[in-house]
């Protein structure tokens, strides 16, 4: 009788035993199983804020194509509107003025001949003034020189009208080799420094400004910076009521043509605004042009120019 309460207890001891293991064992499983959890949460959230990184990002960018695209149409229509005034308030009404001088050189032609004298030099001087008119907005249209000469010279003819009519003083110094670019690479980089330039005159109430064009590891930068007063590009860029294309339009340029553009601006430190493009360029290291002159002497595929331009424009 003994022997069988042993062997009883024996086998409720190992049973019991069993039933500790397969809870020991379940309870493993089971811290595992809410680790493997843990890390599938963790990933989750991870991945959800990751998507929804995305798609602000998303978001962001179509609001920004949505911005550029209304910011065209109106630049459209107000460039439009700019060339419709100033044709109709300049050319036309010189041309009405040139006409009246000659109606009335039919009439005096037969009394005074000293005031028919000083009446064609004032018809002269309207006819020389319509020109200048007409051929600054082909300029500001599409510069010939930029096609005929290259970059280099375009933006020295630019500069130095640019600050005639504004008094600022600019200084410009480039890189030679920025002329090897497409023709699409120059003209962005034309675009851009004549914008940036257009917004030191109207914004920045800057009295200095440096255009420089230099070549770095596998890139053409240039850098327009002023000494104005500063401002909040976020403002700037977003600005509902804003109706330019400014930096906005620059660095979709840039972008379209494989560069980077970006904006500084800083109180007391003025702006700087940069635009990179990535270029593979064999040949001079450093040469630019002093005098608009010098460089239409010669053909843009064989312009020789100094080693560096310093030039300072007021």
């Amino acid at each position: 009788m003994p022997d069988l309460t042993k062997y009883t207890r024996t086998r409720a001891i190992a049973a019991e035993l069993r039933r500790l293991e397969g809870l020991a064992i379940a309870n493993r499983e089971l811290k595992r199983e809410v680790v493997q959890r843990r890390k599938a949460e963790i990933a989750l959230k991870k991945s959800e804020a990751h998507y929804a990184q995305l798609f602000e990002e998303s978001r962001h960018m179509q609001e920004q194509m949505r911005h550029l695209s209304r910011q065209l149409l109106l630049t459209q229509e107000e460039e439009r509107r700019r060339i419709s005034r100033e044709l109709h308030d300049e050319i036309v009404q010189t041309l009405v003025g040139i006409n009246v001088h000659l109606a009335s050189l039919s009439v005096k032609a037969r009394i005074d001949v000293k005031d028919l004298r000083r009446k064609i030099s004032r018809t002269q001087r309207l006819v020389e003034k319509s020109v200048n008119i007409v051929h600054r907005f082909a300029r500001e249209l599409r510069p010939t020189v930029l096609d005929d000469l290259g970059l280099i010279p375009a933006l020295q003819s630019f500069i130095k009208d640019f600050a005639k009519r504004t008094n600022i003083r600019i200084k410009f110094t480039a890189f030679d080799g920025v002329e090897l670019l497409s023709d699409t690479q120059r003209i962005v980089l034309y675009r851009v420094a004549q914008s940036a330039l257009a917004n030191v005159h109207k914004h920045a109430r800057a009295s200095e400004a440096i255009v420089s064009i230099r070549k770095l590891q596998g890139t053409i930068r240039m850098e327009i910076h002023d000494n104005g007063k500063s401002f909040d590009m976020d403002r700037v860029l977003f600005a509902k009521r804003h109706k330019r294309l400014g930096l906005l339009g620059s660095r979709e340029r840039v972008e379209m043509v494989g560069g980077t553009f970006n904006v500084e601006s800083a109180p007391g430190k003025g702006t700087t605004i940069s635009a990179e493009i990535p270029v593979q360029i064999k040949g001079p290291k450093v040469s630019s042009k002093t005098t608009r002159k010098r460089a239409r002497q010669h053909p843009r595929n064989t312009l020789r120019l100094p080693r560096q331009s310093d030039a300072l424009i007021n």
